[in-house]
């Protein structure tokens, strides 16, 4: 084997290693949504994150690669030209012995696993905001349309070459182009269902109380946060897209980059976040709060994503401790503003996706604050309109929200006939 096959090996295998890593933060999101939120809805929030997996996968098999990655239309707003360009949203024929060109490091098939095993993540991201009161029926068919039209559309516009690329918008892992798109679909999805029954109390005097419902299982919560941190690397130092070292255009100032300085930005940015939000919940409620804690690890990733390949040891520090004490500050304001988000999704993958993407113009060279400003706002206008109709026309039709007496009870009953810990019916009272 000649040097240059085995270089070709190794980062082909990276890609697929990384792929698998990205696919066990789905795991992660399961538990840390099932871990917040109360056991009565534990089957619910566990079938719904399944689900979400197969329709990411499939969706984007049928029609989203083909939409993020046309071919065409460089530096568009639309992945065709005409109506006749529509037919490439049905996917893309693979090149004869699945290997292009384009493909110098990985081949076309691992591309697409690499690619697919992201497509589901903006939907899972919604699930969390709109837990313990949506149907799993209308759930699926938004999570369809979300994940299959709009993600790749956004993705399109940065990933596939279009108008954000030519714009010189950056965003190496996806701040903006994943987690701010699911996180405008959370905020829509807990606009639209309204707050669980029992989170906002009127006193006597008229006055709308806060009401903590806590999660069920703090453990499983922080497993999940584990996970989703493990999987972080493979999501971050999967994008380098090779398994180099030394990186590529914009890592000369660091000397050797690549993979190594992905893996230390995302793992100081983590851990400055959960320093941010650790300090932030001590002074405003008085004690750590656990859960704040987890979403201050969150909270770094997210931030640190966008520019996870540019940025310094300081500037991840700097980056993530910012995130974690805006998520405390996210998550207590949002809760006074009466909007109800079980997992704090949207402080997490919305505001902090924002953060972390206007980051980059603060801390490197690798784009200006007008190009960062006009992809966080491209993906706003699109992003959450479409998740604010499509999931006021399921209300209106089909239904979105769950009876009383269902809510109530518990999801795991009214929807699926089952119990998440049969035999221990007294978890149903939380």
């Amino acid at each position: 084997m000649t040097s240059e096959t085995v270089l070709f090996a190794l980062n082909n295998l990276w890609i697929l290693i990384a792929s698998a890593l990205v696919f066990v933060m789905h795991l992660g999101f399961a538990c840390i949504e099932s871990g917040l939120t109360r056991a009565k809805n534990t089957v619910n929030i566990l079938a719904k994150n399944v689900a979400i997996v197969a329709i990411g996968m499939l969706t984007y098999a049928i029609i989203g690669f083909g939409l993020m990655y046309p071919g065409v239309a460089e530096g568009a707003w639309l992945p065709f030209e005409g109506l006749g360009g529509i037919f490439s949203l049905f996917g893309v024929a693979p090149p004869e012995g699945g290997m292009t060109a384009e493909y110098a490091d990985y081949t076309y098939w691992s591309d697409f696993v690499f690619q697919a095993m992201f497509a589901a993540t903006a939907a899972t991201i919604v699930s969390g905001a709109v837990a313990e009161r949506i149907r799993i029926g209308p759930f699926l068919v938004f999570s369809t349309f979300y994940v299959a039209i709009i993600y790749p559309l956004v993705g399109f516009w940065k990933w596939g070459g279009g108008s954000l690329e030519a714009a010189g918008f950056y965003d190496f892992a996806g701040s903006t182009i994943v987690h701010s798109v699911g996180g405008w679909g959370a905020l829509a999805g807990a606009i639209i269902l309204g707050p669980r029954i029992g989170k906002y109390m009127r006193t006597r005097e008229g006055e709308l109380q806060i009401r903590p419902i806590m999660g069920h299982s703090m453990p499983l919560a922080t497993i999940g946060m584990f996970l989703l941190w493990f999987g972080w690397f493979g999501f971050n130092g999967g994008s380098v897209l090779s398994a180099s070292p030394t990186g590529g255009e914009g890592l000369a100032d660091y000397g050797f980059g690549g993979v190594s300085l992905v893996f230390m930005t995302t793992m100081l940015g983590a851990a400055a976040g959960i320093a941010g939000a650790t300090l932030a919940s001590w002074v405003i409620q008085g004690k750590p709060d656990l859960s704040m804690m987890l979403n201050g690890a969150l909270a770094g990733l997210v931030s640190i994503t966008a520019g996870a390949d540019v940025f310094s040891a300081f500037d991840a520090v700097a980056i993530g401790l910012v995130g974690g004490l805006l998520v405390v500050a996210s998550v207590i304001l949002l809760d006074r503003a009466h909007l109800d988000d079980p997992v704090g999704a949207v402080s997490v993958h919305l505001l902090c996706g924002i953060w972390g993407t206007l980051a980059v113009a603060f801390f490197s060279d690798a784009a200006t604050l007008g190009a960062q400003f006009k992809g966080v706002i491209a993906t706003a206008v699109l992003c959450f309109p479409a998740a604010l109709v499509g999931l006021w026309a399921l209300r209106a039709t089909v239904g979105l929200r769950v009876s009383k007496e269902e809510e109530l009870l518990g999801l795991d009953i009214g929807e699926h006939g089952m119990e998440a810990y049969s035999g221990f019916q007294f978890f149903t009272t939380q």
